[in-house]
């Protein structure tokens, strides 16, 4: 299986999809850290649906889907652009029992929020914000579609530990295009008949043959998806600045530089105190490189 995401339309409907599924990509993301398993998959399934709403919008800059909780379960992050770049992260609270192999969306994070945020690389930023009130991942986007977009809208998504993938439908606004009144409820119906392991096992022609052979179904061709992370020296430089001069003297002070690390991708970063001493002399120069 190849690491891509798929488009596909309904002929004569106004009923549009997109398939992705991921390997290598999940692997990379999952290898840089030791999530328990139950943790792992729900990273499989924000990683899948991040790359899905990527692909439905037109966005030159980064898409961002945050989830905060209260469970043990305190943060899950992805952010995907039109490049096909994916990266993710979780983390749990440092005071909970580790989470039971089992455990699922709701039990591991609680009451929280899913925040889902667009920032181009022209123009305002763009936030849009739902409360997690649904069993699983899937239903929460769903119900941010329906609050926010007004655009009907269905997710299945699945992971195991190795593969991750998943399935959207969108019903699009624009009724000229619709010359079958039953389709939006046909093509969901069709869809929830998809097991987990079909998702995460069939590749994408074969699994909309599964599911849409009697169709009239015009599958795009598909993209290429990849693991990426754009931390760099420069922006971890801007980020510690971000604390202030005097937590960083107070750091210098403790331990004679400043070490730090990439949360997703765990490249780590060191600034000797003259370096740091060059930062706060001029924040707009960029940082030694280091050789």
């Amino acid at each position: 299986m190849t690491d891509q995401i798929q488009r596909f339309l309904f002929d004569n409907t106004n009923v549009r999809g997109e398939v992705v599924s991921l390997q290598q990509a999940y692997a990379e993301v999952v290898e840089r850290h030791d999530y328990p398993p139950a943790v792992t998959r729900q990273l499989g399934e924000l990683l899948s649906a991040v790359a899905l709403l990527t692909e439905t919008i037109k966005l030159n800059g980064t898409m961002s889907i945050e989830v905060r909780g209260k469970g043990a379960l305190s943060l899950l992050m992805a952010e995907s652009n039109p490049g096909g770049e994916l990266r993710a992260i979780a983390q749990l609270d440092e005071n909970a029992a580790i989470p039971d192999e089992n455990a699922g969306f709701a039990e591991l994070l609680g009451e929280g929020q899913i925040t889902i945020t667009l920032d181009p690389d022209e123009g305002r930023r763009y936030q849009g914000i739902v409360t997690l009130e649904q069993d699983n991942l899937a239903g929460c986007l769903e119900d941010y579609f329906s609050r926010s977009e007004q655009l009907p809208t269905r997710l299945w998504l699945a992971a195991d530990d190795q593969r991750c993938a998943g399935v959207m439908l969108q019903r699009l606004p624009d009724e000229s295009l619709n010359q079958d009144e039953d389709a939006w409820e046909r093509m969901v119906h069709l869809t929830d008949t998809l097991k987990n392991d079909e998702l995460l096992s069939l590749e994408h022609h074969e699994l909309l043959h599964r599911l849409f052979h009697e169709e009239q179904v015009r599958v795009f061709d598909p993209k290429a998806l990849h693991f990426s992370c754009n931390c760099s020296r420069e922006r971890i430089a801007s980020a510690l600045l971000t604390l202030g001069e005097e937590e960083l003297r107070d750091i210098l002070a403790e331990q004679g530089g400043i070490a730090t690390q990439c949360h997703f991708c765990n490249t780590r970063y060191e600034f000797t105190a003259a370096e740091v001493d060059a930062m706060l002399e001029d924040p707009s120069a960029e940082p030694p490189t280091v050789h």
